[in-house]
């Protein structure tokens, strides 16, 4: 666990400048990124030395400029006004495949070439083809395998939590999290089904979705996510909107999760009672819900707090990481939280961090306030994850005041 408390001022001021300038670099990311996606690959694959048949050689810089000009057209296609499915899934499979094709192709362009020439491969041919092969090989296995992690139902990772505040009653609180559904393109009706049957299986107290329901409006994505008007829990189903709903009529998703028997905590809470004791459950809409335009739309703390007992704990679902911050300020005990997906495809998670303070798992900010961040319940854009599992994730919430066996 990260214990982030201890920070000096000193070392935040210094690290803003940098932090800023990492921003400003980010901003031009979209602009250059899918050239250098194929661009590399295709240098390193075809012209670093190798001297392939003239016929290889023009084939494989053809399909490298296919890929180049499909790629974003397919996205733009698939994700902009048209909404098309087709054309979404060909981009989005073309952004995860050109991703991992240029990850390997600079570590192993680099490291293996080195190890090569120090166990004295001499012909840089032979250097830049086994390169080659290798760069193809890894890229193919890591492909396969982070299509069958994305598309298979989370493994379930359990965690017991201690909330210094919590009352005894509420000892062994069974509390289920999953996120970033990301229904869209690729139907996952059956893999929703499936995944809520996992859920039941934990017998949870409390159920949390902590949003990025799905790419697409509630009315076209109704049948992916219907199945969660099946999960089960003793005592509460509640939702927070993400920022994925805000691009596809959150609205409509509010009143989809309503429908299916799940509480919306658009900035407000519920309590929860057991063994005398309460705890707060308090959710905030997005942070971009704000600038999303939508009336009454926005992460308001104050507000989902409004008439609970400050000496009562709290646990808040908040979808990104970065309020944690507020959260902190707040004196909130747990915040779940999911956005980040671990990064997804490795190692995206480094750009990751530059925008949320954590990646996966549970981390402490000030004195009390926990944070958990999950990696996802499903997979976004390019149906690939990569190093970076999906979850389920059931956290067991524990009270340090349970009475002493004699």
């Amino acid at each position: 666990m990260t214990d982030t408390s201890n920070t000096r001022p000193a070392e935040g001021e210094a690290q803003a400048p940098r932090r800023s300038r990492l921003h400003r670099l980010v901003r031009y990311i979209p602009l250059i990124a899918p050239f250098l996606l194929w661009a590399v690959p295709c240098w390193v694959l075809l012209y670093a030395g190798q001297h392939w048949p003239l016929p290889v050689t023009l084939v494989g810089t053809a399909l490298f400029a296919l890929g180049l000009i499909c790629m974003p057209l397919a996205m733009a296609r698939g994700h902009g006004r048209r909404q098309q499915d087709r054309a979404a899934i060909v981009g989005d499979t073309l952004l995860g495949t050109s991703w991992v094709l240029f990850t390997w192709s600079v570590l192993l362009g680099v490291l293996l070439r080195l190890a090569l020439t120090v166990a004295g491969v001499s012909e840089s041919q032979d250097r830049a083809r086994i390169v080659t092969w290798a760069v193809l090989g890894v890229s193919a296995v890591l492909l396969a395998w982070g299509y069958a992690e994305a598309r298979r139902v989370p493994r379930v990772r359990r965690l017991d939590v201690q909330l210094p505040r919590l009352g005894a009653g509420l000892d062994g609180l069974r509390v289920v999290l999953i996120t970033d559904t990301h229904y869209g393109p690729l139907d996952r009706a059956r893999w929703s089904a499936r995944v809520c049957e996992s859920v039941n299986a934990l017998e949870a107290d409390v159920v949390c979705h902590t949003g990025d329901i799905a790419d697409g409006t509630a009315e076209r994505r109704r049948a992916q996510a219907a199945p969660l008007g099946t999960v089960r829990a003793t005592r509460a189903r509640v939702y927070v909107t993400g920022n994925h709903e805000y691009y596809s009529e959150a609205q409509g998703w509010v009143d989809l999760m309503d429908e299916l028997g799940w509480e919306p905590l658009r900035n407000r809470h519920v309590l929860l009672e057991r063994g005398g004791d309460t705890l707060v459950v308090a959710g905030v809409d997005d942070v971009t819900a704000e600038s999303s335009g939508l009336a009454g739309h926005r992460a308001n703390l104050a507000g989902a707090l409004n008439g609970a007992d400050p000496d009562l704990p709290v646990l808040l679902l908040a979808h990104q990481p970065k309020f944690i911050d507020r959260a902190a300020a707040d004196g909130i005990d747990l915040q779940l939280s999911g956005h980040t997906h671990g990064g997804q495809i490795w190692p995206f998670h480094h750009l990751v961090r530059i925008d949320q303070p954590a990646l996966a798992g549970l981390s402490r900010h000030g004195p009390r306030t926990l944070l958990y961040t999950s990696r996802g319940t499903g997979f976004w854009g390019p149906p690939f994850r990569v190093f970076a599992p999906s979850e389920i994730t059931l956290l067991v919430l524990r009270s340090p005041h349970l009475p002493t066996s004699p």
